[in-house]
C-alpha cells in the first residue's frame, strides 16, 4: 500500500534530526554554567533560594499563632482580675446596703416598742421623786412590788413571783481587766474597753442565790409592772431599766445615757454628749455618730470608714492601707510601706516613694524625679528625655536611639 523507501545505513540524517532539538538546551545550560559540578551547585543554590521565602512565611505564621495564644492568655487574666475587682465592689455595696436597711428597720422596731402603752404617763411618773422604798399604786391596774418581796396575794389564790435575774457582772474577765466598765446592771450588760466603739455582751444565767446577792449588790429599789407588759426596775443609784413585752430593753443611766437592746440583738446607745453608737448584730457592724457630724463604720473584717461632715471619706483597710476621698474629687492613698499616691480632680497622679523619688503621671507624659535632681520624662509617643543634675541633657526617640546628648 505504501511505497517502500530505501534507507542507506550510512545516512544518519534521520537520527541526527532527532537529536537536534536537544542541542540548544545543552548549549543554553553550558552558557549559564550548569555543566558538571558547578551546575549542580548552582541548581542547589537556586533551589535553596526558592525555599527561603517559604520558610520565612512558615516562621511568620508560627509567630502569629504564638502571639494569638499569648493575647488570649492576657485577655483571660485581665478578665479574671476585672471580675475580682467587680466582686469586691459589689460586696462593699452590699455591706453598705445591709447596714442602711438594718438601721432603718431596727430603728422603726425600737420606736414601735417604745410607744407601747402610755409612755407619756410613764415618763411623768419616772420624774417624780421616790421617797420610800415601798410604794403602793392607787391604780389597781398597776402592780408595784419591792424586790425583796417575792410573794403576793390575789383573789384567786396565792402566787409566787420572782424578780428577773440580774447579770453576774463580776465575772473573771472583768476582774482581770480593770479597763472594762459596767454601765448598767442588765442581763445584756454593755461594756466598753479602752475607748473603742466595739460592743461586748455577756449573757449569764443566775440561780436564786446569785440573783439575791446581785439584787443586794445593785440595790434594786422597786419593780413596776404595767398592763401592756412592760416591767420597770428602779435602782437606788438612780439607774432605771425598762423591759418590754417583745424582749426589748431600755436602760437609763445616772449620767443620762440611754441604751436600748432590741429583741434581735441590735444595740443602740446614746451617750450624754449626744454620741450615738449602733451595733448591728446580723451584719456585725458598728455605726457611731458623733455630735460634730463625724460618722464611723466598723466592719467585721476590721475595715473602718470615717465620713466627715465636709463630705470627706477615710477608709482604713485591714492591711494598713488608708484611702481618703475628698469631696472635690481628689483622692489620696497611703500604703503600709509609706508610699503615698495622690490623684487630682483632672486625673493627674503623683506618687511619692519612701526613698525620696517622685513620679508624675499625666495624659501626655510620665515623669520621675530623683533625689539628686535628675529628671526623666517619657512621653506618650515613646520619646524619652533625661535631665541630669550636672546639666547634661539626653534625648532618645521612640526607638531608643539617642538623637541628642548635650553635656
Amino acid at each position: 500500500m505504501f511505497p517502500k523507501v530505501k534507507v542507506n545505513p550510512e545516512d544518519t540524517s534521520h537520527v541526527m534530526g532527532l537529536e537536534q532539538p536537544h542541542t540548544p538546551i545543552r548549549e543554553e545550560m553550558g552558557e549559564h554554567g550548569f555543566n558538571g559540578e558547578d551546575g549542580c551547585r548552582s541548581l542547589l543554590r537556586l533551589k535553596k533560594e526558592l525555599h527561603e521565602p517559604q520558610d520565612l512565611r512558615q516562621q511568620i505564621s508560627s509567630l502569629k499563632q504564638k502571639l494569638m495564644v499569648r493575647e488570649s492568655q492576657w485577655s483571660q487574666a485581665h478578665s479574671l482580675l476585672q471580675s475580682h475587682v467587680e466582686a469586691l465592689t459589689r460586696e462593699n455595696q452590699e455591706l453598705h446596703s445591709r447596714l442602711n436597711v438594718n438601721k432603718r428597720s431596727h430603728q422603726s422596731a425600737g420606736s414601735s416598742a417604745l410607744q407601747l402603752g402610755s409612755y407619756n404617763t410613764f415618763e411623768k411618773r419616772r420624774e417624780e421623786p421616790q421617797r420610800t422604798p415601798h410604794i403602793r399604786s392607787a391604780t389597781p391596774a398597776l402592780n408595784k412590788t419591792s424586790i425583796h418581796r417575792t410573794q403576793q396575794d390575789n383573789a384567786n389564790g396565792r402566787s409566787v413571783t420572782k424578780a428577773n435575774k440580774l447579770t453576774e457582772c463580776t465575772d473573771n474577765s472583768l476582774r482581770k481587766n480593770p479597763a472594762l466598765s459596767i454601765d448598767t446592771p442588765l442581763n445584756n450588760a454593755m461594756i466598753t474597753q479602752g475607748g473603742k466603739e466595739s460592743l461586748f455582751y455577756h449573757h449569764t444565767d443566775c440561780n436564786d442565790t446569785q440573783m439575791a446577792s446581785q439584787a443586794r449588790k445593785y440595790n434594786v429599789r422597786e419593780e413596776t409592772r404595767y398592763p401592756d407588759g412592760r416591767v420597770e426596775r428602779l435602782f437606788w443609784n438612780g439607774c432605771r431599766v425598762i423591759t418590754f413585752r417583745n424582749g426589748t430593753k431600755k436602760e437609763i443611766g445616772v449620767d443620762k445615757s440611754v441604751t436600748v437592746t432590741f429583741f434581735n440583738g441590735d444595740v443602740k446607745r446614746t451617750l450624754a454628749d449626744g454620741t450615738v453608737i449602733y451595733y448591728h448584730c446580723d451584719a456585725q457592724t458598728t455605726h457611731s455618730t458623733y455630735p460634730s457630724g463625724l460618722e464611723v463604720v466598723q466592719f467585721p473584717n476590721n475595715q473602718r470608714e470615717k465620713h466627715h461632715p465636709d463630705g470627706t471619706r477615710e477608709i482604713s483597710f485591714p492591711d494598713g492601707t488608708v484611702k481618703i476621698l475628698h469631696s472635690d474629687g481628689r483622692e489620696e492613698s497611703i500604703f503600709p510601706d509609706g508610699t503615698v499616691v495622690k490623684i487630682s480632680q483632672h486625673g493627674e497622679k503623683v506618687v511619692e516613694f519612701t526613698n525620696g523619688q517622685r513620679e508624675i503621671h499625666t495624659s501626655q507624659y510620665k515623669r520621675r524625679m530623683f533625689p539628686d535632681g535628675t529628671v526623666k520624662t517619657v512621653y506618650t509617643n515613646g520619646r524619652q528625655e533625661t535631665k541630669f543634675s550636672s546639666g547634661r541633657v539626653r534625648i532618645k526617640n521612640n526607638e531608643g536611639i539617642i538623637i541628642m546628648d548635650k553635656k
